[in-house]
């Protein structure tokens, strides 16, 4: 069964067959083993000296959670943090634990990881995350999030979000494989914050847009071109994240004439992949560009996008976070 089919399943109404339902239990099962040792208290989940937010989310494929790790980064600076991020390096062959350095590529620590540390972010990475945790406070960070790891019970954290897909929602309700969540809907109700991307947002749902009005050749990244310039002419568009439909459709309501070209999640992009049979521009996403660091060609553009919030959520976690540094410092 290809991933077309599956998400039909998913999220387009077609009823789970038979072996997916069966196996829906045994998911169930295995998800209560990895936690069971945590609930009696054979594991502890390892405590970090600085508050840590996780941003995850209930769901397989893309919500949107980079760019809501991006936007909090920046906000928190702005209000004299120095945040981190942690991640588990999905994609990458190291398990870590690391810091990012220049040496770091998407290849070794993933792409995530890699287009948080070329902004400037302090990033660790590795399998165990709470581990990778721990690298950061030596370094200066004073608040961390978790890029993803709302189910990974060794890491505690100080608070959650969880990010929703707006269009998406939850798909059909089902866990995996009948449906594309990792937990029970009832998950929602004890995270701190639920972020919902896109249209759509619900009571006590913070609503989130992610704007990106202009694209960043690969070969010149000072050469800014707004999206309008690439209109009147097809382009080649290419998405190797959980939603490429998102980024097709943020181009098409730019105007764009839009040729798809949908990858898997993480997929290691190649110049193999862009072997075109004409002269069109190629528009992707910035987490697929990082694969293809100091290519030069002409063609290439990548699209960053940003995250709007309300400034209520943003103030919110700002004071939540200051009350949990003092009551840490306290200890």
């Amino acid at each position: 069964m290809n991933r077309f089919s599956v998400e039909r399943i998913w999220y387009g109404g077609q009823a789970p067959p038979m072996w997916m339902r069966a196996l829906v239990p045994l998911y169930r099962l295995l998800a209560c083993l990895r936690a069971l040792p945590y609930r009696m208290g054979l594991l502890r989940a390892v405590r970090i000296p600085v508050p840590l937010v996780v941003v995850g989310n209930v769901s397989v494929g893309g919500t949107g959670k980079t760019p809501l790790v991006l936007a909090l980064v920046e906000f928190l600076r702005k209000r004299g943090w120095n945040p981190g991020v942690v991640s588990r390096g999905h994609g990458g062959s190291e398990r870590g634990p690391r810091l990012l350095d220049e040496t770091a590529t998407p290849h070794r620590v993933g792409d995530e990881p890699c287009l948080m540390h070329r902004r400037g972010v302090p990033v660790a990475i590795g399998r165990r995350r709470d581990h990778a945790a721990l690298l950061l406070p030596a370094i200066g960070v004073d608040v961390i999030i978790a890029d993803d790891g709302l189910q990974n019970p060794a890491l505690a954290r100080d608070l959650e979000i969880c990010v929703l897909d707006g269009a998406r929602r939850l798909g059909n309700g089902h866990l995996l494989p009948a449906g594309p969540l990792r937990e029970s809907p009832e998950r929602l109700a004890r995270v701190d914050f639920v972020v919902c991307n896109g249209q759509g947002a619900g009571r006590n749902e913070i609503a989130m847009q992610l704007s990106g009005d202009h694209a960043v050749s690969l070969e010149q990244p000072c050469d800014l071109r707004p999206l309008s310039a690439f209109r009147g002419h097809p382009v080649h568009a290419l998405a190797g994240i959980g939603n490429p439909q998102r980024f097709f459709t943020h181009l098409r309501q730019s105007g764009l004439d839009v040729i798809e070209h949908a990858f898997p999640d993480h997929h290691p992009l190649t110049m193999q992949d862009l072997a075109f049979d004409d002269h069109h521009a190629v528009l992707m996403t910035e987490k697929d560009a990082v694969k293809l660091a100091g290519v030069k060609d002409a063609r290439l553009w990548f699209v960053p996008v940003q995250a709007e919030l309300p400034v209520e959520f943003l103030d919110e976690l700002d004071t939540r976070l200051r009350e949990i540094r003092n009551a840490k410092a306290r200890y």
